[in-house]
Order: C-alpha cells, then structure tokens, then sequence
C-alpha cells in the first residue's frame, strides 16, 4: 500500500473524510450558479480585440473566440453561452464578455440579446473593446464638450474610482503614444457622462482625458451600469504595443472577470552584466571595428584596446543599488582576475568586487569566456566553421565545456562568491546555435551542462525568442540592449550606433538599408557629444519598459564595459526605472529575479499553457468557492482577490502573494486533493445578479438603444449613426516606430 493509500485509510478509519471533505456533487442541492473561468472574446479582427486577447495569451487566461468573419462561427445563443454543469447546477461558460463595440451585430440581433440576458442572468461583464461616446453607453456625444480625433501626446488621468478598483496599480497618469509627429497613433472620443442616464443606469469615468478648448474632463474608459449588465466602455483606439493600453490592460482583465481569473501579469525587470573581472574590447571609431573580435572587419589595422572596471566603478555601482532598491546581476569570468593576480600582482578590482561581493548576484559565464560551439575558422571575416579533410565541422570538445563551466564554479567556492551551480551564460551564447555560421548546438554541450549540474543556460532573444531544451537544461533568452559592450565613452556608443542606423550616403554602413525589415535608419546621423542622452538613452528606456509592461520576466544584458569609464547603461536605467516609478504604484513594485528562477517561470508557463490549450486545464467558481485543475505535475496560474485562502484537506493555507492589489501565483494541489480549491472572502466574492434578473433583456438595456429618460448634449457627428464602427487609424493597426522627434519627447521623463 502506497504513502497515499495508508494516509487515506487512516483518515478514513477516524471518520474524518467524511467530515471535512464535501462528497461529490454536495453543491448540486444549491441553488448556487457555476461561472467557468473562461472569456468569450466577438472578434472583429481590430486591433482593440487583438490586444485584449493578447493580454490573456501572455498572462495565461483561457479564451474562446468568434470570428464575425467566418461565416461558419457558431451562432451565440442561450446554448452556446449557458447549460446545466454534472452536478445539476445552473452553468455559465464564460466568466465575461469582450465585444468589439458596444453593437457588434445589426440592430434587433437575437445573438446581442443573447449575450445581454446572459449577462443579466450570471452577472457577467462586458469589455466594449472600443466605441465612440454615445448615450447608448452612457455618454454624451463628443460635441459641446467633446472632442473627437488624435490622442497622441495627451495624458489620460486614472479617477479616484479607477484607482480604488481594477487600476489600483497605477499611480494616476496614463501618458498616450507620440512616436510620430507625422503619424495619428492614437484616436479617440472624448465626452461627459449623460447628466440624466435611464431609471437605475449609471456611469462611472474610470479614465479620464482634458477636452481640448475648455475645462471639463472626457472619458476614455468607464464603467456603464444599467439594466443588470456591466460595461466597461472605451472609447479610444489601441494595440497590443502601445504604452497606453499596456499600462491599462492588467485592470481590463481584472475589471471583466471581476478579480478572479485564471493566469496573473506582473512587471519584471532584471539587468545582467556580462564579463565581469574581464576587459571587452573597445570599438574603433576610425577603423569602424573591434580590433579582437574575430567578427569585426576593421579598415586599416587599428592597435587593440581594451575596457575594464575600476574600484570607483564597484563602488559607484553600489550606491547605485542602494538608492535604486534594485540588484544587478554580475555575470563573471574568474579568469580575468588570475590573469592578473597569477602574475604576483595585486588586482584593486577583484579586491574591490570581493569586498563587495554581497551587493550583488553571482552568476556563471565560464572561467575564461572561451567560444565553446564550433572550433573557429577566424582567418575569414566574419569568422567560419572549421571543416575537417570529409567537410564535417569540428567542435570544441566535452571536456574542454566542462572545465570552462566547473573551473569557475570553484573559482566562485574558493573566494566566497554565492552562487546557484544551475546556472549559467556562456560567453557569446556559445555552443548554442549561431546562425549563419553554426546552424545546430555543438553536440557536445548537452552533456557538458548534465555533467556540471547546469540546469539554466542562457540563449539571446534576438536569436532565440523562446525557452527550448538543451538536453536536460533550458534555455533562458535574454534581450540584448543597444548599449554595446565595446563601448565604454558616449563617444564611442554614439560613434558605432551611427555607423549601424545611417545609410552610406550619411557616413554609416548602410546596413540599415540592407535590413529595413529589422531596423530603421536614421535620417541623419547623431551628434557625438549629445546623441547618447537626446535619443539613444530615452529609446533603450522606452523599449525595456515595453518588455516589462509585457509580463515577460526576460533578463536584459549589457557588459561591465558599460558600468566602467563614462558608465553609459546607468542613464538608460536611471531613466527606465524613473519612469517605471512615474507610473506605478508602490503595491506593483518590479519583480527582479535570478537566471534560474527565470527559467522556472518559462518552464512552468510552457505546462499551464500546453494544458490549457490540449483542454486538461481549467476552473470554475461557485459562489466564493473556486476550483482549479491541471493535469498531475502541472501547476495552475491564477489570480485572485486579497483575503483569498487556499483549502486543504485539513484547514486553510495561504495562497499567492500580494502583488498590484490582488493575489497571485502558482498552485497546486494538498495533499490528498485532486484539485485545487481557493475560498474567497466575502469583499472578494463577486456578487450574484440581482433576484428576478430577466434571460431576456429590456428595451432600455440593449446596447443598441439609447437609454430611455435621457438628455444627451451635442448631436450626433454627421455620418455616425449609433451602427457605425469607430475610426480605427492606420498608426493603430500598424504600430509606428519611433522616430527622433518622437524619442526628444521622451527626454522630459513622459516614458
């Protein structure tokens, strides 16, 4: 008999299953309703519904859609939106409803009405993914006070009933996109809640914008009640990219499933340093090159030179830490220091970085940073794959990997450095495939990471976007920043960043009219003295923040270049994280891990994913009890409102942590459960619908109607009748790159 079964005979032999653990369709006896932890997303194939759905893809949240496209989609009505679950109760499929507009469908649709007397019937909420002010959402036209057109530049403010609902992780602004001058990015209609709305309706501004030309403030996003349905009504136009709607997204998603949802989003960032106790090798503004890099081709042959921390530069990087309340991760090569010390001499960095040592995080990059996937040929430029006499390439063998791995890892244990053995990046990336050169990983480095303990090695995101396995480790992509590792002096970053982003005709490579597809040139080239700080710094900034706002736990890198000499990657962070504390609030602090706690992430958010879409996964709620399931071994992402407890065959334990106002995290079963259980409390317990609620919706709640008892002001636009869909601009459905006018507006902190 397993440890199970004996722990379930003894249970039950006390009497004691039965009187703590609910029987099986216990709650078929209630009158309680089911909600599945499910969203439907009417898809009309904008930009507004693909970013919404975006979110859910990143955050873990399970959806179904309807494409209004196919024209064999299902019908939605009363079966395909509602049923009657095993245990005899009331079901509701979806947990809310996202529709493109606030009337996807022509007028008297028997599918609107569908989904408003299901609403009506499960308390379900609905996400008007955008639509233009009218009274048929509570709102007045955009006209006397109104403004209808480009949003771009503007700041949109969270209200006090925002803040203290599903945005209560913003600190209040909410800056829109100007990327472009040329270019309408954003669009939107700016009016005032009706003053008189329908018998028992209202309207709530959750975001707000100033109305060009006077003092009253329009809606951007708002929540309409009215005829038992809830609609949060958004009357600009968004993608998935930009900033205005990442910082509002998170809150879409709470606000629709009313706090309680399947998958959780929070705001990493983590900066890894390479090469630490080395010195990388300095660009070359006259020879445009990096004499040492066997991938550079110089013009002329420039002597070499290299850049290396100083003391001053640990200690900077300390006090940077301490008044950041952020920790950088040192990825070290302790060779770079016996080169040195070997020789009798004293190394003031390595004295300075081991006193220091517990300042920062330790991490693996080989003992001598050695290139460990093909043997290479580094007579061609770029460098090639050495063939042997029959063209078979030669690799840097196991043995070789290994001691560049487990040297280092004792150079660590022999001077007191605390590290995880499980990780590790090695120099350049090497031994994983590097295209075009070396197509495949060097055969040898599977077993060389199984034979050293490395369970995590990092891989670049430019060449790699997602975790794979190498044998029995993972991958951890890391995104490269354009803080080049070769560039110690401003001088030099801008120096090469010209060379890179202007065409032949201004001086520089042309390389960026080689790829327009991957990078955009300049139209002229940066000012030497100025350029790092005017644009380069601001548009670095810009993109990390991107990354964080996208839930994605990626590491960044630069090198220990760039702490040392001029100390060009502290204004790009500087402003990053400026910006970043701008925005957010102090319950939404950014989540800074470890190379090998990132990799879990990865790993676990490939299982929940993988379960979610072969359908072994899901949950539902009833009442305040919530249910989970996974297959065995796969844990459940979920999110849940404060005061949330878990339940366990004997009492209650906590669940997630606190993060942006909730709770959140991975779950798993108790013991002897086959499922995961979680009690809400009372405040987190979203209500039932009101008793005598209606299947089948009043003419005054029809999205497609107007309120009766109302007074709009204004008229309605010439050509707007309440069918039409909102203006979509192109700088939406195609997101618009930024150019130098638009990085300028960045520099006075509005990241």
């Amino acid at each position: 008999m397993g440890r199970t079964t004996r722990w379930a005979a003894a249970f039950t032999a006390a009497g004691l299953l039965a009187a703590i653990a609910p029987a099986v369709g216990a709650h078929a006896a209630t009158a309680a309703q089911r909600i599945d932890l499910r969203v439907l997303v009417v898809d009309d194939g904008g930009p507004a519904t693909a970013a919404i759905m975006n979110e859910m893809d990143i955050s873990g949240t399970p959806y179904t859609v309807v494409k209004l496209s196919d024209v064999n989609r299902p019908t939605i009505n009363a079966a395909f939106l509602s049923g009657t679950s095993s245990n005899g109760q009331a079901e509701a499929k979806y947990q809310a409803v996202v529709l493109p507009n606030n009337a996807p469908f022509a007028a008297g649709s028997a599918e609107m009405a569908a989904i408003t007397g299901y609403e009506q019937t499960f308390g379900i909420r609905q996400v008007d993914a955008y639509t233009y002010a009218q009274p048929g959402v509570g709102l007045n036209y955009a006209a006397n006070p109104g403004y209808i057109g480009s949003l771009d530049g503007m700041t949109g403010t969270v209200t006090a009933a925002g803040l203290a609902g599903s945005f209560d992780y913003l600190k209040g602004s909410v800056p829109f996109e100007d990327n472009d001058p040329n270019v309408i990015e954003s669009y939107g209609y700016l009016a005032t809640p009706l003053a008189v709305q329908a018998a028992g309706a209202s309207f709530t501004p959750l975001v707000t914008a100033p109305i060009p030309g006077g003092s009253a403030q329009g809606v951007l996003a708002g929540e309409y009640d009215h005829g038992g349905v809830s609609e949060l009504v958004m009357t600009f136009a968004y993608n998935q990219y930009q900033q205005q709607y990442r910082l509002l997204a998170r809150g879409i998603v709470d606000w629709m499933t009313q706090g309680v949802h399947l998958g959780y989003d929070r705001n990493y960032f983590e900066q890894h340093i390479d090469d630490v106790f080395l010195g990388d090798d300095r660009w070359s503004s006259t020879a445009k090159c990096t004499p040492g890099d066997a991938a550079s081709a110089c013009q002329g042959t420039p002597p070499a030179s290299t850049i290396r921390m100083t003391s001053a530069d640990v200690t900077y990087a300390q006090q940077w830490e301490a008044a950041h309340q952020f920790t950088l991760d040192f990825l070290f090569n302790g060779g770079g220091s016996d080169q040195i010390t070997s020789t009798g001499a004293d190394d003031p960095l390595t004295d300075s970085l081991l006193s220091a040592k517990s300042s920062f995080r330790w991490v693996n990059h080989t003992y001598d940073h050695p290139f460990l996937g093909c043997v290479q040929n580094t007579a061609t430029v770029p460098w090639s794959c050495t063939k042997d006499a029959n063209g078979n390439t030669l690799w840097v063998d196991q043995q070789t990997i290994q001691t560049a791995i487990s040297q280092n890892q004792q150079w660590a244990r022999n001077h007191g450095l605390s590290i995880d053995s499980t990780e590790l990046v090695t120099g350049e990336h090497s031994g994983l495939a590097t295209l075009p050169q070396q197509p495949q990983d060097n055969p040898n480095l599977a077993p060389a990471l199984a034979a050293t303990g490395v369970r995590w090695t990092g891989s670049d995101h430019s060449r790699e976007t997602d975790q794979r396995a190498v044998g029995q480790a993972l991958t951890v992509p890391r995104f490269p920043m354009n803080v080049y590792y070769n560039a110690g002096h401003t001088a030099d970053e801008v120096d090469e960043y010209n060379w890179l982003y202007t065409s032949t005709a201004q001086g520089g490579s042309g390389l960026c009219t080689a790829n327009p597809a991957t990078s955009t040139c300049l139209p002229a080239p940066l000012d030497e003295s100025t350029g790092y700080g005017s644009y380069i710094a601001p548009l670095e900034a810009r993109i990390d923040l991107g990354h964080i706002l996208g839930n994605s736990p990626l590491p960044h890198y630069a090198h220990q270049s760039n702490l040392a000499e001029d100390r060009i990657l502290y204004p790009v962070l500087d402003q990053l994280l400026g910006g970043y504390a701008n925005l957010f609030a102090a319950n939404t602090p950014i989540v800074n891990l470890r190379e090998s706690a990132i990799g879990l992430e990865l790993q676990q958010r490939a299982a929940w994913k993988a379960a979610l879409g072969a359908g072994t996964a899901g949950g539902y709620r009833v009442g305040s009890t919530v249910t989970v399931q996974a297959p065995n071994g796969v844990a459940a992402e979920v999110t849940a409102p404060n005061g949330t407890v878990q339940q366990q065959l004997l009492g209650s334990s906590a669940f997630g942590s606190a993060y942006a106002g909730e709770l959140s995290g991975w779950a798993k079963p108790g013991l002897l459960q086959s499922s995961v259980t979680l009690k809400l409390n009372a405040a987190g317990t979203p209500a039932a619908p009101a008793a005598g609620s209606s299947a089948a919706p009043s003419p005054s709640s029809s999205p497609s109607s107007s309120p009766t008892g109302t007074s709009p002001t204004g008229t309605p636009p010439a050509g707007l009748p309440p069918t039409t869909t909102p203006l979509v601009p192109g700088g939406v459905r195609t997101v618009v790159p930024m150019t130098v006018a638009g990085v300028a507006k960045l520099v006075g902190g509005l990241l």
